[in-house]
């Protein structure tokens, strides 16, 4: 039996980590493994392709083409027999623009997954992985899930951590080579980005994941009870841990003081039918009504982005309201800094990082009641997604009354005290001990 204090070796894959982030997964996934490793376990995360850039400190990152497959082995994956996986050209592209989406495309022919890659030694191949969504989505899987059978095969741990769907054939892969237990973690599931009209292909690998892993974790109630409901899941298989955030990711520098003469309303987030845009956009046409030199600002990119410009102009909003794109790294944190609310108004949301991130810098925040952030915040103005009278009504309460702001930014500071990886973290390591006993 294990001793109860005994550090961990972690053999973690995901499909992106900062600076390279496209979304809450990747933020995520740095303050866990932070969190994981300042209790003093040991990580070694893996991902499609590092682009060569300083490494992270805290943990042992290996870039999965790094790893040379044997030519015999790009067929060799029993544990998948039985399951048919076509490779498709897949739906699920979150996190692209149309001009990424389609450099991404024109990277990856239709050659057979281990012609992708080159030739490293005699008979031994370097896959090509590159982390992003492109074309053949299900191919890039695989490919990345081959490596990983290679790489679990050359590291000594005692436990795998693999996050969302992305991550489930190289975590059973890697399952099957080691023999040690997984552990897969679900940020966010097919049901939360199409609603009914799921991709079926995408569906069938996550639920494969869940059914042949050691245990999954859920990001929130709201998500565990999806995994029940929707993929047939042991409710005992499946252990919630909330996400978090920390105080010191709001640096300083981009605390500006606000312009008291222009108020701003912030949508951060993918344009997609899961982000609820459309419900932002007409509480911002009400808004305006009562509140006319307010700006609404949508930051973000999505498939949705150009039905929402003609949207804006149909409504006549066009000179209050701001498309930025896409932002990171330090356009997020200035966004975050110029604001004076954040409106999260998603139709399905498994948790929701940026609502704690916008309270990190002092910003009142309105979430959408479907989202697993409404499970652990308390201070903030809660609506459902589709009532756009509501969410409006709460807009202009935050721009009228000061004194609601005061009250709500203070109280936030103090929940955000008790809201922290270091937390998020001890219950992981929780679920390790039980899948390891």
């Amino acid at each position: 039996m294990l001793r109860r204090r005994r550090a961990l070796r972690i053999l973690m894959f995901g499909w992106e980590f900062p600076p390279h982030v496209s979304g809450g997964l990747g933020t995520a996934c740095f303050g866990i493994t932070k969190a994981l490793v300042a209790l003093g376990h040991k990580i070694s995360f893996v991902i499609p392709e590092w682009p060569g850039e300083a490494l992270p400190s805290h943990v042992d990152l290996i870039s999965a083409p790094a790893s040379p497959v044997r030519a015999q082995d790009i067929d060799a994956m029993d544990i998948f027999a039985g399951l048919d996986v076509r490779l498709i050209n897949s739906t699920l592209r979150p996190y692209l623009n149309k001009g990424e989406y389609e450099r991404s495309q024109r990277r990856h022919s239709d050659l057979p997954s281990y012609e992708k890659g080159s030739m490293e030694t005699e008979g031994s191949y370097v896959l090509g992985t590159s982390g992003h969504y492109g074309p053949n989505l299900i191919a890039e899987v695989m490919r990345y899930a081959r490596a990983a059978g290679v790489i679990a095969g050359e590291q000594s741990f005692d436990v795998i951590h693999a996050h969302d769907w992305m991550a489930v054939f190289a975590g059973l892969y890697a399952k099957e080579v080691s023999g040690k237990p997984l552990v897969l973690h679900i940020h966010s599931l097919e049901f939360d980005r199409s609603g009914e009209h799921v991709n079926q292909d995408i569906y069938y690998l996550e639920r494969c994941g869940m059914v042949l892993c050691d245990h999954v974790i859920a990001v929130s109630n709201y998500t565990k009870n999806l995994i029940i409901k929707h993929y047939g899941i042991d409710p005992d298989k499946v252990s919630v841990v909330h996400n978090a955030v920390s105080r010191d990711e709001a640096p300083k520098v981009y605390h500006w003081g606000k312009n008291p003469d222009k108020k701003i309303v912030l949508f951060l987030g993918r344009i997609t039918f899961q982000k609820g845009p459309d419900y932002f956009i007409e509480a911002a046409a009400r808004v305006l009504k009562e509140f006319p030199e307010v700006t609404f600002v949508m930051a973000g990119a999505g498939d949705m982005m150009p039905r929402m410009i003609e949207r804006v102009a149909e409504l006549h909003i066009g000179k209050n309201f701001h498309f930025t794109g896409f932002l990171q790294g330090t356009e997020v944190e200035r966004i975050f800094s110029m604001s004076n609310l954040y409106v999260m108004c998603s139709v399905s949301e498994p948790f929701g990082i940026s609502s704690l991130e916008a309270m990190v810098y002092d910003v009142p925040v309105i979430i959408s009641r479907q989202s697993g952030a409404a499970e652990i915040l308390d201070h903030v103005l809660k609506v459902d997604f589709w009532d756009v009278d509501e969410i409006a009504n709460k807009i202009i309460a935050i721009l009228r009354y000061p004194s609601l702001v005061e009250e709500i930014v203070e109280r936030s500071r103090e929940q955000l005290r008790s809201v922290h990886w270091e937390k998020a973290a001890e219950k992981i390591v929780d679920v390790y001990r039980l899948v390891l006993h």
